[in-house]
């Protein structure tokens, strides 16, 4: 039902609905007659006397008052509002409006206040109109009221109407316009209207200066926030208690804890409000050690401890993982007895589960039983996931809509990080029901979902669909693109970002720079964004320079890797397992291990991810003894367990040193079945040294696992024809004609100038193709006269001599290079990348090539980086 404008009502609608009110508590009047007529003979008795627990008494002789002045019903019915009796104090309107009492503007101020705290605005339109029709509307404290009134019940267009229209205005009436706009989420319309309400020559009050400092925390207006300390100040308000309440909310919510203790510690009278605002400000910015301090400083001063400091430092528990500390908090919880209050059950339970105590979280929440709102179950929900216990999640959360308790947008946003135990698509058919799609949270955790499902085009759609984005959704979207490899999209929508006048973070920039570390990226953009984050101040935090050492690595730059990571101030384990991978794939195998002593040296806490760095350096170095010292040391001494890459990897080091027997007996030795990596492995391996027999087991298995992957059949048909067994090579190739599998194609690019130039062997199609290929029959010349003669036998056809050496010359990676030097002055490095492995003879000419012209060049194939220089390569002709 759609409500109409309280003025549009017709005042026989308005009294109607009071006269059913009045009549639905008719017989409580009545039953008060009675009451009435035994006091009639002697009214004096009625004494006033307002404290909570009199007010019973009161009314009792209220009632006993024969012929009642409207001032005697104000006194009591403000007396309830003021005690949110707000039922009794509804009864007691009925009544006056049903008799003779003449309703004046108290009685409508005092009315509408309770309307605002039942948030009943039904009630509420309805005194308006009888505001209305009485002409009290234009009384500045009904207008006030009802300003209020609009404001508490979301009405904040009709609160803004009825403001605008108020012949008189005074400060009570802009403040309570202000806190309206401020409690309604719209900081920015309550930070003009105070400018405007000083334009007019209001002077604020000390509950003014409390509504616009809230104002500026909702929103972090630093400066403007500051500009209002300031008018506190010359004003004499700072004495203020609440005040300065609201200026050490506003400094810690703005991230200027600093000022915010300042404040604290200048304020003459602290009440428990300030304790714990200043405590909650430490927690908020990250100062847990400050915040315990303050929390001790409080305990000596005797400050009584409320429900809100209980919640507090119990939080600062939780983010601290101090578990006894938290035990002890509950202890006292129960001797305050504030055992039951909600609030505080349900930060201890986060505790508990943050500190992996899920047993007593889950008797905390047992013990709520009948009480439970959508903040507890999400609570417990959120405690299984962060433990990794999904399915229980899972279960909690149908159990959560089986009793009733409908999720709001932070269950769903917990929920759906429990995929595979919960179906995103589910989930997305009941936040689409809910209508919760278009919140920045569900949105959010949504395309991270489908993300995750490798569904990027879903959600995409879902990043569309949210409104308001934060700076949190557009990182999600980053991390999306970047673990998907797209760098196009990921640049574009960072461009994007900048231009919607969204400031990034480190996570945003963490995300865009992981992005450009993918093969296809632009290498000057990852330069450019490194440039951004100095200019952004943002370089020294410890994701975004872990990115940039993983980004540099990934781009070949190992040199620059290694800058970003003897800058890093601290160091989390990303940084160094990137630096460990980066040597390894850059042929620098001792290097590798070196960062690994030092690593442990620090007594860092290895993960499975360092082992599989450290193993690969020992593969591409040929160190097999090292190799299988530090499988082992990862087992015994630091406990990891072996995964399937761990296998993969000990198998690589085995068949790449040829030690294949060796690398088959590891492959029986796993303690579950090989997966297609380990015998793609093995099988490239039997293709380098000619293993016929090991490479049929290895094919046969890939094969039945990836029927579809064209590597199997390659790889094994190249053993034939190494072998000389053409016919054996055409039935392998005829079954993936008959099975329609398709040979991946090998192709190299180059970047120069922004733009990605590629090429396919004995590729024509580049504009500069006859300067390419006058290059390459200079530089064959050259090499024959430098002593190279083409090795054939990487030729797998059965063609002539002559015609095989000719397509040697016109491998993708040999045009790369050839456009390369005639598109770069003399001296400049080259940087080539290669979809598929670099053939031996190519590497071989690649190193002359580097004597002959002057030049460093990188390679970076399927498996590693080659950074040929002077003749040689990183890799030690090891790969």
């Amino acid at each position: 039902m759609v409500l109409r404008p309280v003025w549009k009502l017709k005042q026989t609608q308005i009294d109607h609905g009071l006269k059913i009110l009045h009549h639905l508590r008719v017989s409580v009047q009545t039953q008060r007659v009675c009451q009435s007529h035994a006091l009639a003979s002697n009214p004096d008795t009625f004494n006033w006397n307002y404290e909570p627990n009199n007010l019973h008494q009161a009314r009792k002789s209220f009632d006993g008052i024969p012929k009642r002045d409207v001032s005697e019903c104000n006194k009591l019915l403000f007396e309830y509002s003021r005690n949110n009796l707000n039922q009794e104090a509804i009864n007691l309107f009925l009544e006056m409006h049903g008799s003779d009492v003449h309703i004046d503007g108290s009685t409508l101020s005092s009315i509408l206040k309770v309307c605002g705290c039942l948030f009943d605005q039904i009630l509420g339109k309805q005194i308006h109109s009888h505001c209305v029709k009485s002409g009290l509307e234009a009384d500045v404290s009904v207008g006030t009221s009802l300003v209020d009134m609009y404001m508490k019940t979301n009405g904040v267009e009709d609160g803004k109407k009825v403001f605008d229209k108020m012949p008189e205005r005074n400060v009570v009436s802009w403040t309570s316009l202000l806190a309206g706009y401020t409690q309604n989420g719209l900081a920015d319309f309550a930070m003009e209207r105070f400018c405007q309400m000083q334009t007019e020559g209001i002077k604020p009050n000390p509950f003014t200066f409390a509504s616009v400092l809230a104002a500026s925390a909702a929103k972090c207006m630093v400066e403007e926030g500051i500009q209002v300390h300031n008018q506190v100040i010359k004003l004499g308000f700072e004495s203020t208690t609440f005040v300065g309440n609201s200026l050490i909310n506003m400094y810690s919510k703005s991230g200027l804890i600093r000022d915010a203790s300042a404040v604290f510690e200048d304020m003459k009278n602290r009440d428990a409000v300030s304790w714990n605002g200043m405590i909650a400000g430490f927690v908020l910015n990250g100062f847990e050690l400050e915040a315990l301090q303050l929390f001790y400083r409080m305990r000596l001063a005797g400050v009584k401890l409320t429900q809100l400091i209980f919640v507090t430092v119990i939080k600062l528990c939780a983010n601290i993982k101090e578990l006894a500390f938290a035990k002890q908090l509950h202890c006292r919880v129960l001797k305050n007895g504030f055992g039951y209050d909600l609030n505080i059950t349900t930060a201890l339970m986060v505790a508990y589960s943050k500190c992996g105590e899920m047993i007593g979280a889950l008797d905390l929440f047992s013990t709520m039983y009948g009480v439970h709102n959508v903040v507890s179950w999400t609570a417990i929900i959120c405690g299984f996931l962060q433990n990794g216990d999904t399915k229980q999640a899972a279960d909690l959360f149908c159990k959560m809509s089986r009793e009733g308790v409908r999720p709001n947008h932070f269950t769903y946003s917990t929920i759906l990080a429990a995929f595979p135990a919960v179906s995103p698509f589910q989930i997305h058919a009941q936040v689409i029901k809910a209508n919760y799609e278009n919140l920045p949270s569900v949105g959010t955790a949504l395309l991270d979902a489908y993300t995750k499902l490798g569904n990027i085009q879903e959600a995409t759609a879902i990043f569309e669909m949210i409104n308001d984005k934060d700076i949190v959704a557009w990182s999600a979207m980053l991390a999306g693109y970047a673990q998907t490899g797209d760098s196009d999209r990921a640049i574009k929508l960072f461009c994007k970002m900048q231009k919607d006048g969204q400031k990034p973070n480190e996570f945003t920039f963490s995300s865009v720079v992981n992005a450009c570390a993918g093969p296809t990226a632009p290498t000057e953009q990852g330069k450019q964004l490194h440039g951004s984050l100095i200019k952004f101040g943002l370089e020294k935090a410890i994701c975004v320079s872990s990115s940039l050492v993983t980004m540099y690595a990934k781009r070949g730059n190992i040199e620059n890797a290694l800058k970003v990571f003897r800058r890093q101030v601290e160091r989390d384990l990303v940084s160094w397992n990137s630096m460990i991978s980066g040597y390894a794939q850059h042929g620098y195998g001792k290097k590798a291990l070196e960062i690994f002593e030092e690593m442990q040296n620090q007594g860092l806490e290895l993960d499975g991810i360092t082992l599989i760095g450290v193993i690969s350096a020992c593969t591409h170095a040929g160190l097999v003894d090292e190799g299988e010292k530090y499988f082992n040391l990862m087992v015994k001494e630091h406990g990891i367990i072996p995964k399937m890459e761990h296998y993969a990897c000990m198998v690589d080091l085995y068949s790449r040193a040829g030690k294949l027997e060796k690398a088959m007996d590891h492959i029986k030795g796993m303690p579950f079945p090989a997966g297609a990596t380990v015998w793609r492995t093995l099988l490239g391996a039997c293709r380098v040294y000619l293993n016929l027999e090991l490479g049929k087991v290895a094919a046969e298995n890939l094969i039945a696992l990836e029927p579809q992957d064209s590597a199997a059949y390659v790889l094994l048909s190249n053993i034939y024809a190494a072998a000389g067994q053409w016919e054996e090579r055409a039935k392998v190739r005829k079954l993936m004609d008959e099975r329609k599998v398709k040979k991946e194609a090998g192709y190299s690019w180059i970047e120069l100038k922004n733009k990605t130039h590629s090429f396919m062997a004995r590729d024509r199609s580049h504009p500069l193709s006859d300067h390419i290929y006058a290059k390459l029959e200079e530089l064959t010349t050259r090499l024959k006269n430098a002593g190279h003669r083409p090795d054939t036998n990487f030729v797998l056809h059965d063609l002539e001599e002559e015609h095989k050496e000719a397509i040697l010359s016109q491998h993708s990676e040999r045009l790369a290079i050839a456009f390369g030097l005639i598109s770069t002055p003399p001296g400049t490095p080259l940087q080539i990348v290669k979809n598929l492995r670099v053939c031996g003879d190519c590497h071989t000419v690649i190193k002359l090539i580097s004597v002959i012209e002057g030049r460093e060049i990188v390679v970076r194939d399927s498996n590693r980086f080659h950074h040929f220089k002077d003749g040689s390569c990183s890799c030690g002709d090891y790969w």
